[in-house]
């Protein structure tokens, strides 16, 4: 008879999470991350959405607590299902993305969490650092364009 006293563990479940395009201009907010998932890649500010938080709450708590930085305008993108097999620990992230803008625009990034980010800094879209995190670099491969309408338009002019 089998040892009824181990149980198996349970079954790995998705988790979501909540990046922000935080624009300044042409450019965007950008980190070096520090982790077992995407270690040394460039990545948007963002993390894990806690019970009851609404996607707003999070993205403004998450920049805060990772930038210092206070956000204003910040809207839903679009929302990306990306299932990580190959990383030492498997994980599955349903990813919100939101964009937002800096609340006051002179303030510059800190890097508040220095064991999970090697720093931050603003990066022009069309020169982007490598490499990228796979589900940004996915989207940005793909022609994603996180700039709203008109600063898009004003950006060809």
């Amino acid at each position: 008879m089998g040892d009824r006293s181990a149980s198996p563990l349970p079954p790995p479940v998705p988790r979501v999470a909540v990046v922000v395009f935080l624009l300044k201009g042409r450019a965007v907010l950008l980190g070096r991350r520090r982790s077992t998932v995407g270690d040394s890649t460039f990545a948007l500010p963002g993390g894990h959405l806690e019970f009851g938080e609404s996607f707003e709450d999070c993205a403004a708590r998450e920049v805060e607590e990772e930038t210092g930085l206070k956000i204003d305008g910040t809207e839903l993108l679009t929302v990306t299902n990306n299932v990580f097999l190959e990383e030492p620990k498997p994980a599955h992230y349903v990813t919100v993305f939101m964009r937002a803008r800096p609340a006051h625009p002179e303030q510059e990034p800190e890097n508040c969490e220095p064991e999970k980010c090697h720093g931050w800094g603003w990066y022009d879209w069309g020169d982007l650092p490598s490499p990228l995190f796979w589900p940004l670099e996915r989207m940005v491969r793909g022609g994603f364009d996180p700039f709203p309408p008109q600063a898009s338009r004003e950006a060809e002019k």
